[in-house]
Formats: C-alpha cells, sequence, structure tokens
C-alpha cells in the first residue's frame, strides 16, 4: 500500500511529483507489489540464468554479439529489491545457487522467507575483502566471471544465478573515470549535483558499463553448461519519458513499470547437454551479515536505506 513515506518523496521536487503520480498509477494507487505483467524467473527454463543489472533491451540488442537468440522478457520489479521480492518470496530453491555482486537478496531474504541452496555473495566480499574494489565500491565484472567459473564447477548439478552489478553504476569505463568516478549516487543526483554529468555522458558511461560486462559475460558463458538466459533485473531510464506524466527521467525505482525499465533482454545460449539438476539441502545460504556494512555496500551503489 502507499506509505507517508511514498507521499513525502513525492513532495520534494515538481519531478518527483511527477514521478509519484506515474508509480500511482502503475501499482494502481499503491496496491500492486509488482508488476503483474512480468515473469517469474524461477518457473522460465535455463540451467544457467545471468544477471546484468539495470540493462535495457534496446541498449543489449544494439550492443551485444553474444553468440545464441536474443528475445525479450518483461521484468516483475523495476529496481532490484522489487525484483528480488516477487521472485523469491517464500520460496526455497533448493536446487539453485546465486552468485551476486548486488547484496539485496541478503538484506532481504529473512523478511521474505527465502532460501537457496548456497548463496555467495561478492559485493559483500570474503574475509580479506578481496572482491569488492575500494576504487569503484563495486564488484568489477571480471571478478564476477572468475568466481563463477569456479561455483560453475563446484555445482555441476545446480541451477546457477551469476548476477553482475553493470551496467548499473558506479560506472568503471572510459568516461566514468573521468567524471563520474566519485559519485556513488542516484543517477538523479548525480546529474543535478555534477556539472560534468551530461545527460549525453551519462548514457556515455552507461553504454561503456554495459560493453565491460558483455566482453564479461562473453568470458565465462563456454565454462556454463547447458541452456544459459543472458537477461536482467530491470532497465534504466536514460532520458525517456514516463509513461503517464511524461516528464524525462533517469535511473530506476520501485513501482514505475514502463517498458525502458521493465523490458530486458532473455538471449538463449546453448552449451551442450543440459544438466541434470537436484535439490539438496542448503549449505552456506545461512551465513550471518554485517547489517551496517551491508547497507553501506548499497548505498555505493546509489540505494537509499
Amino acid at each position: 500500500m502507499y506509505t507517508l513515506e511514498d507521499l513525502g518523496r513525492a513532495v520534494r521536487s515538481p519531478r518527483a511529483v511527477a514521478r509519484e503520480l506515474n508509480r500511482l498509477c502503475h501499482t494502481r494507487l499503491g496496491t500492486r507489489e509488482f508488476n503483474p505483467a512480468g515473469i517469474d524467473i524461477f518457473e522460465a527454463d535455463w540451467d544457467n540464468l545471468v544477471i546484468l543489472d539495470a540493462c535495457r533491451h534496446d541498449t543489449f540488442a544494439e550492443q551485444s554479439d553474444l553468440p545464441g537468440q536474443l528475445e525479450f522478457r518483461i521484468s516483475r520489479g523495476a529496481a532490484t529489491s522489487e525484483f528480488v521480492r516477487a521472485n523469491f518470496s517464500g520460496r526455497h530453491e533448493h536446487d539453485t545457487v546465486y552468485l551476486t555482486a548486488n547484496s539485496w537478496y541478503r538484506r532481504l531474504r529473512d523478511d521474505i522467507d527465502a532460501s537457496v541452496h548456497d548463496y555467495i555473495d561478492l559485493h559483500m566480499g570474503d574475509e580479506d575483502g578481496t572482491y569488492h574494489s575500494e576504487e569503484f565500491r563495486v564488484v568489477v565484472p571480471e571478478v564476477v566471471t572468475e568466481q563463477a567459473r569456479q561455483v560453475s564447477k563446484k555445482y555441476p548439478d545446480k541451477r546457477l544465478i551469476v548476477h553482475y552489478i553493470q551496467p548499473h553504476h558506479p560506472f568503471i569505463g572510459p568516461t566514468g573515470r573521468e567524471h563520474f568516478r566519485a559519485n556513488s549516487s542516484s543517477l538523479e543526483e548525480i546529474l543535478r549535483d555534477s556539472p560534468e554529468a551530461t545527460p549525453e555522458r551519462v548514457v556515455k558511461a552507461y553504454r561503456e558499463n554495459l560493453d565491460i560486462a558483455l566482453d564479461a559475460v562473453g568470458d565465462l558463458l563456454p565454462s556454463l553448461p547447458g541452456k544459459t538466459v543472458v537477461t536482467a533485473d530491470h532497465g534504466e531510464m536514460l532520458g525517456d519519458r514516463h509513461q503517464f506524466v511524461p516528464i524525462r527521467d533517469f535511473g530506476h525505482q520501485n513501482g514505475l513499470y514502463n517498458e525502458p525499465l521493465t523490458k530486458v533482454p532473455w538471449h538463449v545460449i546453448d552449451n551442450g547437454d543440459r544438466k541434470r539438476i537436484v535439490a539438496d539441502e542448503p549449505g552456506g545460504d545461512d551465513d550471518d551479515v554485517d547489517l551496517e556494512q551491508l547497507e553501506q555496500r548499497l548505498r555505493d551503489l546509489g540505494y537509499k536505506m
């Protein structure tokens, strides 16, 4: 349901007011908890699901040269937290291993009564913090690929979810290094507060992030047996107009189910025989977490906690 917090967010600026009006329309006055037109990822047919965070279908189609066949699907969420709630709530997927560079599942897991066979959170890092780049405050794609290769070998009889954070900001390509490296805010705040952050540079930096991610995914694909789908948890607004109150906007937020945010790639690659998937009792999905550190890592991605 719509809350006082939601209403407070709406009065901060004319743009925020228009955004909240759009959200009210998409969520039927706050009665929808997720996009009902979206797919249930666990009911889809795949052995390996590679998620590119905040990846638009149209930009993926323009830039990807991955082997296989590109289709599209509609996501249940317009942001990662909504995607996680919509797909994992009440699910105990003990035939699935989830390796991620985005900690939202870990942040929400207890609230939504979810579990998988094993959960590997690269965003939080290991005991030495070696997965998380302190330069960019994010896990870079090549690290995700390296760890995913090892996890795929360790769990040959499990469905595997590999969640890259790119093309989501922070921007780690040439344009990002020059103009955006110090920013961990939302795209809206970056554009508002940084004189160098023009809309054109944001789009260029986003495309560079996607290229880096696609190169890393291309390196990973030969190590993933069976049927792999490359998709996204949600898309990204890059100056697109909203559907109902047609303001231009950047970034992504829950409850806005327009095409730039919910139409995601669904790129299918077949690599040999399908996996023989079996469910087993969870292994490493119940580890403790430093909640303060976890929320700071999410803030580094521009999320409001």
